[in-house]
């Protein structure tokens, strides 16, 4: 065999041991010193983006739930449980939220990771409507939608940057709390320009009907009423009942309420019965409720999804038309 012929050999199984050590990325010998930096891993993608902007270039943040996603429903691969279990710090929702996710997270605690709830860390409500005729089922429970008030984002945030400080060795603190200080002012104003958004809306149009219970945070600190949900449930995973539907399309018609807010992420054939209930004349208008987008398809980041919403509920009840 000539010199030439094994140098062109050599060469070609080099080549296949680079693109062995790329693909696998952890085989022997191919470990960088990235596989060293501190790891955060999120379960949400809502609190994904919010940890993202806190922490900044000061650890990997793996975000678990993907884009238009339920959180409600959606589950973990082999390789993403794992990855909560070699994490730093693990930021959840909690708050009966991630339901098939929470024991994944539960595990990773008992075997010493840090973990933060954030829905449980920011004065949580249970669900309440101003329906009558009977209790609603999801009366009671925890609302785990802390994310529809901006405000209480704004704790979460801090809390989150503590944590990320206090557990996450090898991050730069300061860095982390300037990321915290910057993200609270964009907070802040958010919160500002909604107010401005909802105050065109008038009193007697600020009756809410959603497909589930996910917006009581979010008219506890504007001055909306939640009159009551095609789903009586926090989670979308519940059904209605005939009898839920015939009282709820009462409801509405005696508060004169004509449109239902359906999450994007979801298919509208609950709000699309109600409708059939109702003779037709419902508007069903979608929203960014539960889960972040695609970058650049209406709600790639938090502060785009609450403004998103802000408008749209805006719209929607300022528009309905009264009952007949």
């Amino acid at each position: 065999m000539s010199a030439r012929v094994r140098a062109a050999r050599l060469r070609a199984l080099l080549l296949t041991l680079v693109s062995l050590c790329v693909v696998a990325g952890t085989a022997a010998g191919c470990t960088s010193g990235d596989d060293e930096r501190p790891r955060v891993v999120v379960t949400t993608n809502i609190l994904g983006d919010i940890t993202r902007e806190i922490v900044g270039d000061e650890a990997d943040v793996s975000v678990l739930m993907k884009p238009n996603a339920d959180p409600h429903s959606f589950g973990l691969s082999a390789v993403q449980a794992a990855e909560l279990e070699h994490a730093d710090l693990v930021v959840h929702n909690g708050l009966g939220l991630e339901e098939n996710v929470l024991r994944h997270v539960e595990a990773a605690r008992a075997s010493g990771v840090a973990t933060f709830a954030a829905g449980e860390a920011a004065d949580p409500l249970t669900f309440r409507t101003d329906r009558e005729g009977g209790p609603d089922s999801g009366a009671g429970e925890p609302d785990p939608h802390f994310w529809t008030d901006p405000d209480r984002v704004r704790k979460a945030a801090g809390l989150i940057a503590d944590h990320v400080v206090e557990q996450v060795e090898g991050v730069n603190a300061q860095a982390v709390r300037d990321n915290a200080a910057r993200y609270d002012g964009r907070l802040a104003d958010l919160t500002a320009w909604m107010e401005r958004s909802f105050a065109s809306i008038p009193e007697g149009r600020r009756a809410l009907v959603t497909n589930h219970h996910v917006f009581g945070y979010l008219a506890d600190r504007f001055g909306f009423r939640v009159i009551g949900a095609v789903v009586p449930s926090g989670t979308t995973l519940a059904s209605p009942s005939s009898s839920d539907l015939r009282s709820l399309t009462r409801v509405m018609e005696e508060a004169g309420v004509r449109t239902v807010f359906a999450d994007s992420s979801q298919p509208t054939r609950l709000a699309e019965v109600l409708r059939q209930e109702m003779g037709g004349d419902v508007d069903v208008v979608p929203l960014y409720s539960e889960s972040l987008t695609e970058k650049g398809k209406g709600a790639g980041t938090y502060l785009e999804m609450m403004r998103a919403n802000a408008s749209a509920l805006t719209e929607g009840l300022t528009r309905h038309r009264p009952a007949r």
